[in-house]
């Protein structure tokens, strides 16, 4: 088993390796804010929500809450919640974050072990039901490279499927284990019923552990009940029906069946009671045709979806990282010719299961190096027992058995034999089907339309069908030639799966690659995710083009039009993304980051109590029936931030405090809290409360030991009630992390001139104005105190600096004309009076010192515009 397990282990590392090293983590943010709403192949929305943003991961939270919360890290219970509980596949995803943190090649390279483990054991399987020999290699081989398994693979929440597909093979192999041994027991080759029962015990396990990595991992309990009755008892339809209604009397292989399905019972209840006894919710755009009012278009398109399915399957040419929206249009009426493939799907699948139920067992030969059978006559394989059919060509039918199943006294027991070509392929499509009956809309509605990874479990019975199929087609023809030419065939097909697995993975190597190739079948989610790739590529004009085709193809995506106005608001194109955003809110009025950008443009327009308004209509939108309620609520507390630091700035601190702390008890784990706290520290501080202000400072350091903010605003609350030092040292320190920072040296050095240090003030004004030179904050302050270091002509050169960046600013203007009049420029000092008077005629201090600089300038015989100082000096006469 391992040489042939192991030549096929290789095989799927060459296919999908290239993927799992062409990924670089470190280019994605792991908190934006304002984020884009991405669907990345690697940390898309989807893998972002499992992996990035999943608090679950982080060794700070207890594991035990994978208990508890869903694949995305939500609470089950929550109504927003996906509903995916799979807590093992989870727990993989911490032990990489322990490992290398979101360096991807660890999740990937795990992904590629997982999948060569699969392919190994699925062949170790198949060679129980082909014969250790070219067609299990077939079956190894096939399912290793086929295409469909790329998303699954390289893909990394692809691991869902991937590791429920290992617990899968294993529940099955130790089921098989069962069978033998209580067959052994019942022919009394031996007595070790604990060992029989041993087996079943860990087959249950290993289908709860599967089930514990995706949910479609419980339905390998009907398949080895498929085995059993199929494949090792070798039963007939007719047969199963009267052992399965009792009229058989096989008590050992019933107790084996009511124990597989008592405990699939057991686990589907315990998995309905811990989600909350409550189906997810999904959008219209996630699985259109369950949104359809029409029950014929409901059924007709929930019948082709497994036509679909399967042709991805048959042939693996259009393969899209996504299928949602109209990717799959809906059938809604008898004319439409899609019925037609819907037809003659369901007659071939009928066909073949009619075939393995009824079908008459064929007459060959074949040779497997352990028997040769030939016209229904076995040569003995010199063990003094006639061999078994190992071709399952026989008209004999099945082994005959005794009631208690043991073989017939004239027979040896069937150790060698391989099941009969009919129930081989009733078992391979109970292998292809059953996995695949939780994603049909069957019994519950699912959150997708297509989904290839969903098909990574189901294509082992494919594979199997193909190899089987090829393997008849060989024994039926009878010339070399002919037969050459069937194992050149089954070559080619591994070979072309190969090369499009290759192709597929080049898709998948980056972002850009992967929605470029699904623009043909999903262009409205590939162009909007092909946007995002570009826009952080730095490329907007493309990337704004990206958006529009996008709303082109489907106008009322939310996550479109919100993406869309952030690229806008980016551009400094305000008008346009306020628009944007307002179509977001419109098409999704539950789209917390739209309401927070809309607020922060109006805000900065000056719309201030329509800014307030929108705060206010984000805080009170309720996290229930969202998708990712935890960004739903960074959102909300940004909000509520905004709105705090709009009150602030308003003098309103009492009222800024109260929705500062209602945004601390809304804010999620991931939220990172320091700029609120500090926030929450200022206000307290303007309050001259400075024992809370100090509190909240602290706790925002402690959030963020760099947050360069606090350590400056604790330093001037140290500077009021604490040892000088102290304060000076984080002044310091906030240089220290950000040398580049002017705004830290002029806080530094506003410290000092208090502390009288007017050297070593200047010096700090001077670094601070020459690196934040386009800083108007920063310049006007550094030229105050250049000016209070009585270093006047350095505090005009930041004068005239500050005037420059907002010549329509009163203040700057008034206040360069007063050095200029301190410097003895007369004329020009006067000239800046005036245009500060123009721009603010009531000003009684610049009008002030406009009145001492005419009498300075008359007496020294200086002209003065006569008809300013007439308009000057009326409302005093």
């Amino acid at each position: 088993m391992l040489g042939t397990g192991w030549s096929v282990l290789i095989s799927p590392s060459l296919f999908f390796m290239r993927s799992a090293l062409s990924y670089n983590l470190e280019t994605k943010e792991v908190l934006g804010w304002p984020p884009a709403l991405s669907f990345s192949p690697l940390w898309c929305a989807m893998h972002s929500r499992a992996i990035k943003t999943n608090q679950d991961l982080l060794p700070e939270t207890p594991w035990t809450n994978v208990l508890y919360d869903d694949f995305w890290g939500t609470v089950l219970t929550h109504s927003g919640s996906h509903k995916s509980y799979r807590p093992l596949c989870t727990l993989s995803f911490r032990l990489n974050y322990t490992l290398h943190a979101l360096r991807p090649w660890g999740y990937h390279l795990l992904n590629v072990v997982l999948h060569g483990l699969v392919t190994a054991l699925f062949t170790a399987f198949s060679r129980q039901l082909l014969g250790a020999g070219l067609w299990s290699l077939l079956a190894g081989l096939l399912f290793a490279s086929h295409p469909v398994h790329t998303e699954a693979v390289a893909g990394v929440v692809g691991r869902a499927d991937v590791g429920a597909a290992l617990f899968f093979l294993l529940s099955l192999l130790c089921y098989v284990r069962h069978c033998r041994l209580r067959r052994d027991i019942q022919s009394r080759r031996c007595g070790g019923s604990s060992w029989c029962w041993g087996w079943m015990l860990a087959s249950l396990w290993c289908a709860a552990a599967s089930m514990l990595w995706k949910e479609q991992g419980v339905t390998v309990l009907a398949v080895s009940a498929v085995y059993d009755l199929f494949v090792f008892q070798r039963l007939r339809f007719r047969q199963a029906l009267l052992l399965l209604l009792g009229k058989k009397k096989n008590i050992s292989v019933l107790l084996s069946l009511c124990v597989l399905a008592s405990w699939g019972v057991i686990l589907l209840s315990a998995r309905l009671y811990w989600m909350g006894n409550k189906p997810p919710n999904f959008s219209n755009s996630d699985n259109p045709a369950a949104d359809s009012p029409h029950f014929l278009t409901r059924t007709l398109t929930f019948l082709h979806l497994p036509v679909a399915n399967a042709w991805l399957l048959l042939c693996p040419d259009r393969l899209s990282f996504d299928w949602s929206m109209d990717a799959m249009p809906l059938v809604r009426s008898l004319a439409d010719w899609r019925n037609l493939h819907t037809v003659a799907f369901y007659g071939g699948f009928i066909l073949l299961g009619l075939f393995g139920l009824h079908g008459p067992a064929l007459k060959a030969k074949e040779t497997n190096g352990k028997a040769y059978v030939t016209n229904g006559k076995s040569i003995t394989n010199g063990n003094g027992c006639h061999a078994p059919d190992t071709n399952h060509n026989t008209d004999q039918g099945p082994p005959k058995t005794t009631l208690n199943g043991s073989a017939g006294p004239d027979q040896c027991p069937p150790r060698t034999s391989l099941p009969p070509t009919q129930h081989l392929v009733l078992f391979s499509l109970g292998m292809l089907a059953l996995p695949f009956i939780p994603a049909t809309n069957l019994f519950f509605y699912v959150g997708f339309v297509i989904a290839e990874r969903v098909l990574y479990i189901p294509s082992m019975g494919f594979c199997l069908l193909v190899a089987a199929g090829a393997r008849t087609l060989h024994i039926r023809l009878r010339t070399k030639g002919c037969r050459a030419l069937l194992l050149c065939l089954c070559t080619g097909l591994v070979l072309l799966n190969g090369l499009r697995t290759v192709q597929r993975n080049r898709d998948w190597s980056n972002e850009e690659n992967l929605y470029r190739s699904g623009i043909g079948a999903n262009p409205a989610k590939a162009w909007g995710n092909l946007g995002n790739v570009l826009k952080n590529q730095g490329k907007m004009a493309e990337a704004e083009r990206a958006y529009r085709n996008a709303l082109h193809h489907r106008g009322n995506m939310a996550d479109m039009l919100y993406n869309l106005g952030l690229l806008l608001q980016e551009n400094e194109r305000l008008s346009e993304a306020l628009h944007y955003y307002k179509l977001a809110i419109g098409s999704r009025p539950t789209l917390a980051s739209a309401y927070l950008n809309t607020g922060i443009i109006l805000m900065n327009q000056g719309n201030l109590e329509e800014a307030k308004r929108t705060f206010l209509t984000c805080a009170d939108i309720p996290d229930e029936n969202l998708k990712d309620p935890h960004a739903h609520k960074s959102s909300v507390t940004s909000c509520l931030y905004n709105l705090g630091k709009l009150l602030h700035e308003q003098g309103q601190q009492e009222e800024a405090l109260s929705i500062y702390k209602e945004a601390v008890q809304k804010m999620p784990k991931q939220f990172a809290p320091h700029s609120l706290f500090n926030m929450m520290g200022e206000a307290y501080m303007r309050l001259n409360r400075l024992e809370e202000a100090g509190h909240w400072y602290r706790e925002s350091l402690r959030a963020k030991p760099d947050h360069i903010p606090a350590h400056l605003t604790y330093g001037k609350l140290l500077s009021i009630i604490g040892p000088k030092t102290e304060a000076e040292r984080y002044y310091l320190r906030a240089i220290q992390l950000d040398p580049t920072k002017g705004n830290c040296y002029m806080h530094y050095g506003q410290f000092l001139l208090e502390q009288s240090r007017l050297g070593e003030a200047a010096e700090m004004a001077e670094r601070a104005a020459d690196l934040d030179h386009s800083e108007f904050d920063v310049v006007f302050s550094a030229a105050h105190m250049l000016r209070q270091a009585s270093l006047n002509e350095a505090a005009e050169r930041q004068y005239e600096r500050a005037a420059s960046l907002r010549p329509d600013y009163p203040a700057a203007l008034m206040n360069l004309g007063a050095i200029l009049h301190l410097n003895g420029k007369l004329p020009e000092a006067e000239a800046n009076y005036l245009r500060a008077l123009k721009l603010k005629p009531d000003d009684v201090i610049t009008q002030s010192n406009l009145r001492k600089l005419w009498n300075i300038m008359e007496r020294q015989g200086l002209r003065v515009k006569a008809w300013d100082r007439d308009a000057q000096e009326r409302p005093s006469n």
